[in-house]
């Protein structure tokens, strides 16, 4: 173990402690005005790994040099921040949530219980489920926008709110697992483990998809009573009528975004003719979230470069596991760290056993929702919600006993069917 090394690990137990602190900083920003700033950014959960990730880099250009420090952060890969930061602004975009809202709209309409009702069923399983197709952060994105006026707001008792989200990462974090490209943790080892498709689907899929459901119907179900009927109109916008072409062209980046996740060169690309379109007919839109987007992704970078320094310790962990303890030990690990982290530490293990890798992605999706580090698109959801909660932020606790419930019910899904 080298120097710097033990410092990543106290700085990355530093970081969870913030993150875990993030909701004490609001309070402090209230009762000191004078440096208020301060504490708002501090306490902005979407900060935290950002700002530690800084504290990370000065601590290595003292100890190694600053070379050393700009060679480290060039050998991290940020395809991901960078992808769920694009997906996120297209997928939010006014066009796309209009039609999702339509079609979700429609379906209510046939559905045997009332339509507010139906549209938080359908947020909480249907679009969590869609993310294996159109990828967990852009499923996160539309769920979180759609749900934010029905559930996500004044007059809603706050344990159900933290109920609810809690379900919304869970069914998130297995609702991508019907194929092998759209959660981050099956793309860490999809290649490496020969995973295609037809083997998440039938290993995996079917039972998530269960779970999903489940989940879905208990929590719809405890809301009911609270839902107002008039909530979807929350999401009708006074501007013109978005035209189909417009929607089409929308649908089509969002697609061709999806589709080049992997070359980051390209969706980029792709977005900054995206930003063109949105401008020339800024008519059609609605304000695109950019800001929520960079943090999102400011956040997500900070865990790639701290979690760059954990591997000394977590690997070890890992391969000292029996399949069993496996399974609950990458469910405990990470709500403290990226699932994807822990899954691509697993593909580094020489020779481990098919069932030793069942538990290991089992374990890691199951826990994606206990915490906003967790998985990948959580932070997002975080982001685009947690105005709708006391004080504008999400406390960790709350967030944790949220997905309780929701987690023991995934973990039974996949250990015993």
């Amino acid at each position: 173990m080298q120097t710097i090394q033990l410092v990543g690990a106290i700085l990355f137990g530093l970081a969870l402690i913030h993150t875990f602190a993030a909701k004490s900083f609001e309070k402090l920003a209230h009762r000191h005005p004078r440096h208020a700033g301060l504490f708002h950014l501090l306490g902005e959960v979407e900060v935290v790994f950002g700002f530690w990730a800084f504290i990370l880099m000065i601590a290595l250009a003292l100890l190694n040099g600053g070379q050393a420090a700009i060679a480290y952060a060039e050998s991290r890969q940020y395809t991901e921040p960078l992808f769920v930061f694009v997906v996120m602004v297209v997928a939010a975009s006014r066009p796309v949530m209009d039609f999702v809202q339509r079609v979700l709209s429609a379906l209510a309409q046939w559905m045997p219980v009332r339509a507010e009702l139906a549209l938080v069923w359908f947020g909480l399983a249907l679009v969590p489920l869609t993310g294996s197709l159109i990828t967990e952060p852009a499923a996160m994105t539309l769920a979180a926008l759609m749900l934010a006026p029905l559930i996500f707001r004044d007059g809603m008792p706050e344990w159900l709110k933290y109920a609810a989200l809690g379900v919304l990462f869970v069914n998130i974090s297995i609702g991508g697992m019907l194929t092998a490209y759209a959660a981050p943790p099956v793309l860490m080892v999809a290649a490496t483990w020969d995973w295609d498709t037809a083997h998440m689907a039938a290993h995996f899929g079917w039972k998530a998809v269960i779970a999903v459901l489940i989940n879905a119907t208990v929590i719809s179900f405890m809301l009911r009573k609270h839902l107002r009927a008039s909530a979807p109109a929350a999401l009708a916008d006074k501007a013109p009528a978005v035209p189909w072409a417009v929607t089409l062209i929308h649908l089509g980046f969002l697609a061709a975004v999806v589709v080049l996740g992997h070359h980051v060169e390209l969706f980029l690309g792709i977005f900054m003719l995206f930003l063109g379109f949105t401008t020339a007919y800024q008519r059609y839109q609605s304000p695109l979230i950019i800001k929520e987007g960079l943090l999102v992704g400011f956040f997500l970078a900070g865990l790639v470069v701290l979690g760059g320094m954990q591997q000394w310790w977590l690997q070890p962990i890992v391969e000292s596991l029996s399949p069993l303890a496996l399974f609950f030990g990458a469910m405990s690990l990470t709500a403290i760290t990226d699932n994807a982290a822990l899954t691509y530490l697993g593909s580094l293990i020489d020779g481990i056993s098919p069932h030793a890798q069942y538990m290991l992605m089992a374990g890691a999706v199951t826990g994606g929702g206990l915490t906003v580090i967790a998985n990948a698109p959580n932070p997002a959801g975080a982001s685009l919600l947690r105005r709708g909660f006391r004080d504008e932020s999400i406390g960790a606790l709350g967030l944790l006993a949220g997905a309780l419930a929701p987690t023991a019910v995934a973990a039974l899904a996949f250990l015993l069917l």
